[in-house]
């Protein structure tokens, strides 16, 4: 059975259309209170949101949804995605769900949903849930219809659990940060727990408004960042997504340092300390070359999974690795959390900030990546890779890069987009591989 409303990484879209309507959000909760009705104890769901507008309109359909087929409800208000992981598990709960669209625009929106163990839910969890969502809600009983509370205390439980990542005896006194949290879900509690631990905190992208999520400011758009790290003399920049899974940091110089060097980094410290299992790290396929070069050159192992989070932890739970993550600034740190927490992976590198005494620009540059090249192709209907001519590029491409570099082109899971990326050591040769593969992607996409 193929996923109709699940991609990979929940269900997300355009708010107000198909999936993202509040009819199917309430529909969601009653089809996913039903599959996680389990025994005859009173079952409980977390549900948290980030500061998108229609937040407010998609977690009154959850509540109505999961409520009315038996299940008690805790809102926790806006909270990074990791935090609404890490309630679900520690309050025993049944289930927990996140409403965001994570680095999206403001008017797309999404549903996360995360297992009593705080891992995200497997295939068949998803196309059970999927299967319930054809048929009619099995409702409660009037005299056992679920209650909906709000847990007051959700930010200072969520602060605790990310300072804990870190040993007693690190502190932050002295360095000065910038911190953006994108206006989403972070804005209070990521600047809070840096200020705890000594920081000095700078803040941008703290006053959402509904509509403001990711614009101009968060690990996707950094220019702000930049600016400001360098303006204020701070040690380090630190941005975080919509929902606050993803982390991209800036040095004191304002350049960019993405995931491959942080996993590099994380990756290489943890090994040094005793800390890393599996061997290596997961990546996915589109981490840098570089990094896998790095790795090796320490002895560790680079194993590469799909694109998509869900995936990089597949990856890590099959071969007992306990650090992953993607390019974009995932990190899961399985020590710490089941599943991205760009708070807790910035605390990681301001730890080796504090004990190295360098300066970002030297801790955070491990490598020299590859020359990489990533492209995107919209498109509007059907199956632009399956086309023949399309097929030929590819195979040509390939040919042309066999021994010297890496090809990947895949359909985003969250878009409409055709992603085409290519690097090698040669930088001419990988911006004409990618720029012919987009040309005939195109024609076929128009």
């Amino acid at each position: 059975m193929t996923k109709k409303f699940f991609g990979t990484d929940g269900i997300r879209g355009l708010t107000n259309q198909s999936p993202m309507t509040a009819e199917i959000a309430m529909k969601v909760g009653q089809a996913a209170g039903r599959h996680f009705l389990r025994g005859k104890h009173r079952h409980r769901v977390v549900i948290g949101k980030d500061t998108r507008l229609s937040g407010y309109m998609m977690e009154n359909a959850l509540v109505a949804g999961f409520t009315s087929v038996g299940m008690d409800v805790v809102q926790v208000g806006p909270m990074p995605t990791p935090a609404v992981a890490l309630l679900a598990r520690s309050m025993r709960a049944d289930l927990g769900v996140m409403i965001s669209a994570s680095h999206n625009p403001y008017y797309d929106n999404g549903i996360k949903l995360f297992g009593p163990d705080g891992f995200k839910l497997s295939d068949e969890d998803e196309l059970k849930i999927e299967s319930y969502l054809s048929e009619d809600a099995k409702l409660a009983p009037a005299e056992d219809i679920g209650r909906a509370k709000r847990f007051e205390d959700a930010k200072g439980r969520y602060i605790h659990a990310i300072k804990m990542s870190l040993p007693d005896h690190i502190r932050l006194d002295g360095l000065k940060l910038v911190v953006d949290c994108a206006n989403g879900a972070a804005y209070q509690v990521a600047p809070s727990a840096f200020w705890e631990l000594g920081a000095e905190v700078i803040t941008i992208g703290v006053d959402p408004d509904g509509k403001n999520i990711n614009h101009k400011c968060g690990s996707t758009d950094v220019a702000a960042l930049q600016e400001s790290v360098v303006a204020s003399g701070a040690h380090i920049g630190i941005a975080l997504d919509g929902d606050a899974d993803r982390l991209i940091v800036v040095d004191e110089k304002g350049e960019i340092v993405d995931g491959d060097q942080l996993m590099a980094l994380i990756g290489s410290s943890w090994s040094r300390n005793g800390l890393l299992r599996g061997g290596g790290i997961v990546a996915t396929v589109m981490s840098n070359l570089g990094l896998e070069r790095f790795l090796a050159s320490q002895e560790l192992a680079l194993i590469r999974s799909k694109v998509g989070d869900r995936y990089v932890l597949e990856e890590m739970k099959k071969g007992g690795f306990n650090v992953g993550g993607e390019q974009s600034g995932h990190m899961i740190l399985l020590d710490h959390g089941t599943t991205g927490d760009g708070t807790i992976a910035a605390l990681q590198v301001l730890r080796e900030l504090v004990e190295s005494g360098k300066p970002a620009s030297e801790l955070l540059h491990l490598f020299d990546p590859v020359p990489q090249l990533l492209k995107n192709v919209r498109y509007s209907s059907g199956a632009p890779l399956d086309d023949n001519g399309v097929k030929a590029v590819i195979a040509e491409a390939e040919k042309e890069l066999n021994g010297t570099g890496r090809l990947v082109i895949r359909a985003s899971g969250t878009e409409p987009l055709i992603r085409v990326m290519v690097e090698g050591d040669n930088s001419d040769q990988v911006h004409a591989v990618v720029d012919r593969i987009c040309d005939v992607v195109a024609e076929v996409a128009a």
